[in-house]
């Protein structure tokens, strides 16, 4: 595993991460403090097994064959920190609860929507949003829905593509390409797509040093 990292600073992604809190409320929210990164895609697009992977911790983020499992604001941060004044993480990386599930029950959908979208317009510590995007899948209309209100918010957001060891390897570079064109008019969109699996590895590296770079802006 490797990182990006100041002089004397020890790696982000090279150091134990704990879960803090689940935030099924904006009003559970911690309270405003080291930068934030989250992770938003639809049910079953991968996002726990991604930041399981990304961190090196297996059982971390709770994984399920049972989309729409995540139903709060889940909050991770580097092991070693006591949260009083001067001693808080470098980051957080926060999971958001799943879009696109229909079999759940309209009200809890209604309910996770509204938290997702609310913590998006009204972070001011989150620096990125990664938009995780399903290989196998592409862009699809919810996600797009979902870009829309990130413009309009002008909250920055990147395209990360998983799950690209399910699809054949000659795919990967044209969607990569369709992806790139698909978000180019968009004003907060990152112009830069990362094509990543969990399972094989790939693109965590590049995906540890954009977010570094993300939190130092």
């Amino acid at each position: 595993m490797t990182d990006t990292k100041a002089p004397g600073e020890k790696p982000l992604f090279g150091r134990p991460w704990i879960f803090i809190r689940g935030v099924p409320a904006m009003k559970f929210l911690p309270p405003e403090g080291p930068p934030e990164v989250a992770f938003a895609g639809r049910s079953n697009v991968g996002k726990s097994s991604l930041i399981n992977a990304l961190v090196g911790h297996r059982g971390l983020a709770r994984t399920s064959n049972t989309p729409g499992r995540t139903q709060e604001l889940n909050y991770f941060v580097p092991d070693g920190y006591s949260g009083e004044a001067g001693d808080l993480p470098p980051m957080a990386l926060v999971d958001m609860p799943g879009y696109g599930y229909a079999q759940a029950p309209k009200e809890q959908v209604d309910a996770w929507t509204r938290l997702v979208f609310d913590y998006l317009r009204g972070r001011a510590t989150l620096k990125r949003v990664y938009m995780l995007i399903d290989s196998r899948h592409g862009i699809k209309k919810n996600d797009e829905e979902v870009f829309a209100l990130l413009d309009r918010a002008a909250v920055s957001y990147q395209i990360v593509l998983t799950k690209t060891d399910k699809i054949k390897e000659a795919g990967v570079p044209r969607l990569h390409e369709e992806t790139l064109q698909k978000i180019a008019k968009r004003p907060a969109a990152y112009p830069e797509v990362i094509a990543t699996s969990s399972e094989k590895g790939r693109g965590l590296d590049e995906l540890r040093a954009a977010i570094v770079t993300a939190i130092r802006l």
